[in-house]
């Protein structure tokens, strides 16, 4: 399937999850996670030959296997480094049905093919940026990878059939090296930190050929037939599946927040920091927020504003998203402490409001940031 196409796909399946976590934005994975995932494989066309008894005197002895779209299911477990690289290792099941053979001549089929094994994954994320993807109104982070392992093909009752002339069945075993590569994309749940619902094309092959043995019926003719596969390709959707880092960063506790009082004070503002590219709040920044939560109710306000900026490293228009999703963020902290929504005002600025200036491309982090202004 085409990337574009699976990329339609994952946003249609996780779009009532986005609606949770506008402006969020995933952080890299740094340690232990796990995941899981079901989808659809859809299997080439496998050319086969068979030899034994029957040989080529019926017509079989180069054939094209067709296979209805089936099921594939993974389990893995992986560590992230913490710099958008992760090995994981992955345990995988695939199920498809023999549709029909394409031999020259009309026959009935019936049977699966299974496969299970594992592999050994390496995956990149990737900056949102480099396929345009950080303009848009939810966090989102591509990634990419390959992978090796084994397989072990199994034939499930497979049967061929020419009434009244032969009759070919295979139950058995064979195993191979394979190979795959993965484009993926996962959307993170603010609601539960570490949690993401991901979507991935894989591409799958099985290395050289594999054989299988199996019983040739005819009217008095009985034997062994040798039943040789190759070309096993396999592109699979995984539209459902999930990932977990176990030591992703939770919400602090509640700060405290002192009683009101009457005492008024001059107005105040704080300054909310931010890392390069990055819209979450770190340990020093729910500091400072809460302080600012604290002072509201000390503060005769009548509007809480929450300005967003980003440095000049960015296109206008990304920065200007990315302003935005920082003002979000503090303001959703601020409600969470306590502060009434409806006395708060969110603006994105974009590069247009810089504490330092500087010419284009500049990371300067003075002007990552967010300032929070009692009226």
């Amino acid at each position: 399937m085409p990337l574009r196409a699976t990329l339609l796909t994952a946003t249609l399946l996780t779009a009532p999850l986005l609606a949770v976590a506008p402006g969020a934005r995933a952080q890299p994975i740094n340690g232990v996670y796990i995941g899981v995932g079901a989808g659809v494989n859809f299997m080439q066309d496998e050319r086969a030959r068979f030899t034994g008894v029957a040989g080529s005197g019926v017509g079989l002895a180069d054939t094209r296997l067709r296979f209805d779209p089936g099921l594939r299911t993974l389990a893995s477990v992986g560590y992230g480094f913490g710099n958008g690289l992760r090995l994981e290792l992955e345990g995988n099941y695939f199920r498809n049905s023999l549709s029909r053979v394409e031999a020259g001549r009309p026959l009935s089929v019936r049977g699966t093919e299974e496969k299970y094994g594992g592999f050994i994954n390496a995956l990149f994320d990737l900056n949102p940026n480099l396929l345009g993807l950080g303009a848009l109104p939810f966090a989102i982070t591509p990634y990419l990878g390959v992978g090796a392992g084994y397989l072990q093909s199994h034939n499930q009752d497979v049967q061929i059939a020419s009434p009244g002339q032969f009759l070919i069945r295979s139950t058995g075993t064979s195993g191979n090296f394979a190979y795959q590569g993965i484009v993926g994309l996962a959307f993170p749940i603010e609601v539960v930190p570490g949690l993401a619902v991901t979507a991935e094309y894989r591409f799958t092959g099985v290395v050289a050929n594999r054989t299988a043995q199996g019983q040739y019926f005819a009217p008095n003719i009985a034997g062994r037939e040798r039943i040789t596969g190759r070309d096993d390709f396999n592109h699979s959707i995984m539209a459902v599946a999930l990932r977990y880092a176990f030591n992703y960063p939770p919400p602090p506790s509640p700060v405290p927040v002192a009683p009101p009082t009457t005492v008024a004070e001059a107005s105040r503002s704080y300054l909310v920091f931010f890392d390069w590219d990055r819209a979450d709040l770190s340990d020093r920044a729910r500091q400072i927020v809460a302080e600012a939560a604290a002072a509201s109710t000390r503060v005769r306000t009548t509007r809480i504003e929450v300005q967003g900026n980003a440095d000049r490293s960015g296109t206008p228009a990304y920065n200007q998203g990315l302003s935005l999703r920082r003002a979000r963020a503090v303001a959703a902290e601020l409600v969470r402490l306590g502060v009434p929504q409806s006395e708060i005002a969110v603006q994105g600025f974009g590069d247009t409001h810089p504490l330092v200036p500087t010419a284009a491309g500049v990371r300067e982090p003075q002007n990552r940031r967010v300032e929070i202004i009692l009226r």
